[in-house]
């Protein structure tokens, strides 16, 4: 959603690094671009304006002029300005999102709100997902009387996120539904109940005072309108004119994964003054994701979202394969199977391309992944070659011979090179993993380390703090294991722009 407006400020980062020290002249002409930046980006002008004025004030004083990297105390500054617009802590630093509030009485309420096509009701499902893993017993309930076939969607979703749904009772009318499943919640012991509430094309008084009766029946916790990103500045006056009618506490914006310009994110919260709560970042009942200002501003300042890629590797996570797996690497093994698998794991954390859009730096090299054709596409087809092998090729790739390379492109849909290039990638891999068991094993425990597997942070490691919680299930990592993880990853030396070098000393934007 933000690759434009990335594009755009990394061009602007990249002069100013070039420069020892900086002028004022320079600092009006890199914040005079910034605004343009942000306005193609369908920012609203007003913030566009207070955010520009503010990033001058700060970018012209003392502590710039006489910095020793002052290109990069303005890339600090503009940083801070992001996270502030997005609703972070003034300092830019610190400070937690903004979580569910739900009532310490259950069942608490979760009132959905939007027009029709924003994902109001895809997104009550994947809201409902998110709180069953943190053991919530939730009741999914559709109030949409007027689409067709709207309650029958929401039951099939609510099946997918493993939840219930309200039976469906023809005939009566979306207040009526609401009372009736607030008694259901109570009488049944839910944790959440969920009310999916009926959308229009456009803004009417009919929607809104049915929206607003349903609010006073329910009393909800909160309040979540759902808009669609794709539209820009069209989602900021959807959500004004939602708020002059409803308690709204919080947004949700989806489609964040499209080609959106990324404004409607940037003005909300500045507009409406209601936090963005979470982003819809894929079709999939699991693509919902707590919005964090601090981490969505480093991904637009091109540092990626380092936390986030461990949080998709941790959600997945299962430990007996890949303890398994860690002692067959130990050994110096690593065949076909195995690299299959992790090419199955890759897809389960949103493909190549989505890894990737969390990687520090990836949108510098936007252009070579382009022309190395690094793709999800071709993380399928990869997958299909080593399907069309049998079980022995996968584990003795050294058998294949001439004649079985052509059967395997043959079946997989490729040609003979793609099949050549698969095996060396692989035996690439093999040999790398072989030099990191010699010696005992101490090349990949280090690897292992780094990545909180077997012996990460000290004591058990990053598994065992992942093992059993009473009767053997997985306990998903805390926050602070995560972060702790991801600072691993991200190395002693804190984030690297790009083309500039360090950020100032202790400036961390994922560290809370």
């Amino acid at each position: 959603m933000f690759d434009a407006l990335t594009d755009r400020l990394s061009s602007v980062f990249d002069r100013l690094g070039g420069k020892g020290v900086l002028s004022e002249k320079d600092v009006e002409e890199a914040l005079r671009e910034v605004r343009v930046a942000l306005l193609e980006a369908d920012v609203a002008l007003p913030v566009v304006r207070d955010f520009i004025a503010r990033a001058k004030e700060q970018a012209t004083g003392e502590a710039v002029i006489r910095s020793v990297r002052p290109a990069d105390q303005v890339v600090k500054i503009t940083y801070d300005g992001l996270v502030e617009m997005l609703g972070g802590p003034v300092d830019g630093i610190g400070g937690e999102p903004e979580g569910l509030n739900l009532s310490l009485n259950p069942p608490s309420v979760i009132l959905m709100a939007g027009l029709q096509g924003s994902g109001k009701t895809t997104t009550a499902a994947k809201l409902a997902l998110k709180l069953v893993k943190e053991r919530k017993k939730v009741l999914l309930a559709s109030l949409d009387t007027r689409r067709p076939a709207a309650m029958e969607q929401l039951a099939t979703l609510a099946g997918l996120a493993g939840v219930e749904s309200l039976p469906i009772v023809a005939g009566q009318s979306a207040p009526d539904i609401a009372r009736r499943a607030m008694s259901a919640a109570r009488l049944q012991g839910y944790d959440v109940l969920i009310l999916d509430t009926a959308g229009r094309t456009t803004l009417d008084e009919a929607m809104m005072s049915e929206a607003a009766e349903i609010a006073r029946i329910a009393n909800p916790s909160e309040t979540l309108l759902v808009a669609d990103a794709l539209t820009g500045q069209d989602a900021v006056r959807t959500a004004t004119a939602f708020h002059e009618r409803l308690p709204l506490t919080g947004l949700v914006l989806t489609r964040a994964d499209g080609d959106g310009r990324g404004g409607a994110a940037l003005s909300m919260r500045a507009v409406t003054g209601l936090p963005i709560k979470f982003l819809g970042v894929s079709e999939k009942i699991d693509g919902l994701e707590v919005f964090d200002a601090a981490r969505v501003a480093g991904r637009i300042l091109g540092q990626g979202d380092i936390v986030a890629l461990v949080e998709k590797a941790s959600q997945d996570f299962d430990a007996a394969k890949s303890e398994a797996m860690a002692r067959k690497l130990a050994k110096g093994q690593f065949d076909l199977d195995m690299m299959a698998e992790q090419l199955q794991q890759m897809k389960k954390m949103g493909g190549m391309e989505g890894l990737m859009g969390l990687l520090p730096g990836v949108q510098k090299i936007k252009k070579q992944i382009a022309e190395a054709n690094i793709s999800d596409r071709m993380v399928d087809r990869q997958a299909a070659i080593i399907s069309s092998m049998t079980k022995a090729e996968r584990k003795k790739p050294d058998i294949l011979a001439a004649s079985r390379k052509r059967r395997i492109a043959a079946g997989s849909g490729v040609d003979v090179a793609e099949v050549n290039r698969l095996l060396k990638q692989h035996r690439q891999m093999a040999d790398a993993f072989k030099m990191m068991s010699k010696g005992g094993g101490r090349g990949f425990a280090q690897m292992a380390q780094m990545l909180g597997g077997p012996g990460a942070m000290g004591g058990g490691g990053g598994m065992d703090r992942m093992k059993t919680m009473g009767g053997g299930k997985m306990a998903m990592p805390s926050q602070a294991e995560i972060e702790e993880m991801a600072a691993k990853l991200q190395g002693d030396g804190g984030f690297k722009l790009p083309g500039l070098g360090g950020l100032p000393p202790g400036f961390n934007p994922f560290k809370k």
